[in-house]
């Protein structure tokens, strides 16, 4: 039985951007090698394409419309259960190596008289996880500064108040001075901080002192990369190990700018990264920057598994790779993330199970449509558990041992809130409706932004996404088709929690059971009924 896992996320990675999984310049020897270990996933499916809603997802196993953080910076749900509530009975310790981009419900806890800073408090804000170490970049929360990537690079000599980002995550310019990384046109230049002290190294050099330290207790580490995310910085020599010439050409047509969706207009027109990532000029300045930090986390990859092989920790080890989403990195005319084409809600899933059961797909692919919630229901029953009804997404455990559930999903579910979003209002959407939704089946992907007309892409004709069907009457069958999908998901049972499956089923019928004879005439009718009250006259 497998006694740790070992989650491994990176922030912003694109699915196609490993050597594994077809780059044709990238160099991931490490990553490709783990997938060698186990099994590449090809069609996982994250529940949102930006970061807090896509993590509240993995962290919970449940749809963002059922966990309710539909966007950043809005916080999970006190009541839901998080990795920690999942993990722990089974004796398993959930602990944090890096970012989760969770926000702590302060509000709710002061209602219930939860301390924030009590052990529940943190675990409440961190979405079960123990905070051995925490980096959300940009967000410097004093609630964990005793464990943040500031407070160390100011330990190991790095100066100023926020050295995350005038070190870490800038350059020099000729004269010497700091020229900050938000401005991509200094992507070419190395960061200002030694590679040692990079975020990557860091958070890799404490991933391993923890497993060091830790003791006999399993452990579940989740070792949550805040790379390749912007600002676009890499450190010396990264920042030089690819040039344009690696920089493969962008997926994109004319027409889609001529042309475009609606809603889609308003990414492409009034986001500024779309606007930059529209100039190819961009492009081969910032992405061999963003290629160089994958094979930085690539070579710290490396590290870590030699790190577990050298203590005798890969034998009983579940080892998970993953991505929080993608980028578009100009691809349709877009930059960011936010929307639902392949390169942001497909992510790389690789899982590596040491356990004998799993030799039957080790350095295998599966192109059955897989979900970020699938994985904690995997934990949950890789570490020894029976997955909990509260648990949407479905244990991977299986397709790893090569056998394929008969009631296995069709279709792959993604969400997006762009309340937020500087033009929302342009689009006269309310910020209680400005969602979309989307539907994948290994054939089609529909798109319903609501208010909008819909979209709809033959991934089998079109895998590139550039061939909007979604209003050509020769496949007005194929969208209902993929509209009634939608429907049956929506529909579903996701919000009674409280109470499981087994217990319900056994209440069927039991109100005689327990003496409640309701809506009967005399004592014939319920004869055979042995708990009828009897009455003397």
């Amino acid at each position: 039985m497998v006694r740790n896992v070992l989650f491994i996320m990176c922030d912003q990675l694109r699915w196609d951007y490993l050597g594994c999984y077809g780059h044709p310049h990238i160099k991931t020897p490490n990553i490709d090698a783990l997938a060698k270990r186990g099994l590449r996933f090809d069609r996982a499916y994250v529940q949102a394409s930006i970061c807090g809603p896509s993590r509240a997802s993995y962290y919970t196993g449940r749809y963002v419309s059922s966990h309710g953080a539909t966007m950043n910076c809005a916080p999970l749900s006190l009541g839901e259960w998080n990795i920690g509530d999942h993990l722990r009975p089974l004796g398993v310790s959930p602990v944090l190596c890096g970012k989760t981009h969770m926000a702590p419900d302060w509000r709710e806890m002061r209602r219930l008289g939860i301390d924030p800073y009590s052990v529940t408090g943190r675990r409440l804000a961190e979405c079960g996880f123990d905070v051995y170490y925490r980096d959300d970049g940009l967000h410097l929360d004093d609630y964990w500064e005793h464990g943040s990537y500031n407070r160390l690079l100011v330990d190991r000599g790095y100066e100023g108040t926020n050295p995350w980002h005038w070190w870490a995550n800038s350059s020099e310019n000729e004269s010497g001075r700091p020229s900050t990384g938000w401005l991509m046109k200094h992507a070419d230049k190395a960061a200002r901080i030694d590679e040692a002290d990079s975020e990557t190294a860091v958070t890799t050099e404490l991933a391993m002192k923890f497993i060091a330290e830790h003791g006999e207790t399993p452990w579940c580490l989740h070792l949550s990369y805040i790379k390749p995310h912007w600002p676009y910085v890499a450190p010396a020599p990264y920042h030089e190990r690819y040039s344009s010439e690696d920089v493969i050409d962008a997926v994109r047509s004319d027409g889609e700018r001529q042309r475009p969706h609606p809603l889609l207009r308003f990414y492409i027109e009034e986001s500024k990264a779309s606007q930059s990532f529209s100039r190819e000029e961009v492009r081969r300045r910032v992405i061999p920057a963003y290629m160089g930090l994958i094979t930085q986390i690539d070579d710290h990859i490396g590290r870590l598994m030699a790190f577990l092989d050298e203590r005798g920790l890969a034998k009983d080890t579940l080892v998970v790779f993953t991505s929080d989403h993608g980028d578009y990195l100009g691809d349709h005319w877009l930059g960011e993330k936010d929307f639902f084409h392949e390169a942001c809600v497909r992510v790389p899933m690789i899982v590596a199970d040491p356990s004998p059961e799993a030799d039957a797909t080790r350095g295998g692919s599966s192109d059955e449509l897989v979900e970020a919630i699938d994985l904690l229901p995997t934990f949950v029953e890789a570490l020894g558990g029976w997955p909990s009804d509260r648990l949407e997404g479905q244990s991977l455990l299986p397709l790893l041992k090569g056998e394929k559930p008969y009631d296995w999903r069709t279709f792959a579910v993604s969400e997006a809130d762009y309340a937020t979003a500087e033009f929302r209002r342009q689009t006269g959407r309310g910020s209680d409706d400005a969602r979309s939704f989307m539907v994948a089946t290994k054939r089609w992907k529909y798109i319903l932004p609501l208010g909008f007309p819909p979209m709809l892409f033959d991934l089998e004709k079109d895998p590139q996404e550039l061939n909007d069907l979604g209003t050509d009457e020769a496949h007005a069958e194929v969208r209902g088709e993929m509209r009634d999908h939608l429907l049956h998901w929506a529909l579903r049972n996701h919000q009674r929690v409280t109470i499981e499956r087994e217990r319900i089923d056994n209440m069927v019928g039991r109100n005689e059971d327990v003496g409640l004879f309701i809506g009967y005439w005399d004592e014939e009718d319920v004869e055979n009924k042995a708990n009828l009250p009897h009455y003397s006259d």
